[in-house]
């Protein structure tokens, strides 16, 4: 079969934002950043939020993790161990309290399991959250904006190129994946062995933003890793392909990333994990390096074969 990587057709996809999915979008907003206003005439209740020192001692020894300096905690929340916010109900900002607990039987530091411990709380401020009205005001705080009229046509464009954006990822995902299926390419079991890997790190990553492990993510489908390795199998093939069929089509094209590819990588880095040129610097080594010019080049490839496809616009 003939290699195939240019002509190819594809459908790009738009779609209409709706005015109920800005609606949507700005009651999102709306609860995400609450009105925040610093109590001064009664104590704390339900619902508040607190800032507090803290100094947490068993036996009369402080132990790791107890102490904390203008923390801020919800009441009611269940962030904190079992009855520790209750007895912070009803304080007002600058008392002194101290909190008695027990740890539970099952908490993950053994040291403390089952221990009673005190704290020594000191409650610096009372702050209660509400969400906005939805109102200029909440437009001008929150959206940046003069009124919730430019506000909502702000929202509704943002919302239109992330559909755009999303759309176009997807046609260049579509079109590489068609040019992968002609190429004649016999994984070696190294490159299977390292895209299944990379299958199972953007699992883990996915669920460490839930909180969750492999194990756990395992334990709740009923499968054990091994299972789920056999499971992630085709995708990882799928993974090699493609993979083979960007290095082919870059070799045919000459196409290559240059340095002021590799410095506008490094730049787009750096402000989508918020973090300075120096603190990238520390990470960057010869296996980064080489990952971070595969992604330049595949990039650009994928940018290549969609400017010379057949594309219709649904």
């Amino acid at each position: 079969m003939e290699f195939q990587y240019k002509n190819l057709k594809g459908k790009l996809e738009h779609v209409e934002v709706t005015d109920s999915e800005v609606d949507r979008q700005i009651e999102r907003l709306r609860q995400q950043t609450p009105e925040v206003t610093v109590i001064t005439d009664r104590p704390s209740t339900l619902g508040d939020e607190l800032v507090l020192d803290y100094v947490g001692t068993c036996d009369g020894v402080a132990f790791e993790g107890g102490t904390a300096q203008n923390q801020t905690l919800t009441l009611g929340s269940g962030m904190f161990i079992p009855g520790f916010e209750e007895q912070l109900l009803g304080k007002n900002a600058g008392d002194h309290v101290t909190v008695l607990v027990t740890f539970p039987e099952t908490y993950p530091h053994e040291a403390l399991a089952g221990k009673d411990a005190k704290f020594e709380c000191d409650v610096h401020e009372i702050r209660q959250k509400k969400p906005y009205a939805l109102d200029d005001a909440f437009a001008r705080e929150v959206g940046r904006c003069e009124s919730m009229e430019a506000m909502r046509e702000a929202v509704a464009e943002s919302l239109r190129q992330y559909y755009a954006d999303r759309a176009e990822m997807e046609l260049q995902d579509r079109l590489i994946r068609q040019a992968a299926a002609t190429l004649e390419h016999t994984p070696t079991q190294e490159e299977l062995d390292e895209a299944l890997e990379e299958e199972l790190d953007t699992l883990r990553a996915q669920l460490s933003q839930k909180g969750l492990t492999l194990a756990d993510y395992c334990s709740f489908m009923g499968s054990t890793e091994e299972q789920l390795r056999q499971e992630l199998q085709p995708e990882a093939e799928q993974r090699v392909h493609i993979r083979a069929a960007i290095d082919r089509i870059a070799a045919l094209e000459n196409i290559r990333a240059d340095a002021q590819d590799i410095a506008d990588a490094c730049e787009s880095l750096c402000r989508r994990n918020h973090i300075t040129m120096e603190q990238l610097d520390n990470l960057y080594d010869p296996a980064f390096a080489k990952a971070l010019e595969r992604s330049v080049v595949g990039a650009k490839v994928l940018q290549f074969v969609r400017e010379n496809a057949q594309v219709e616009k649904v």
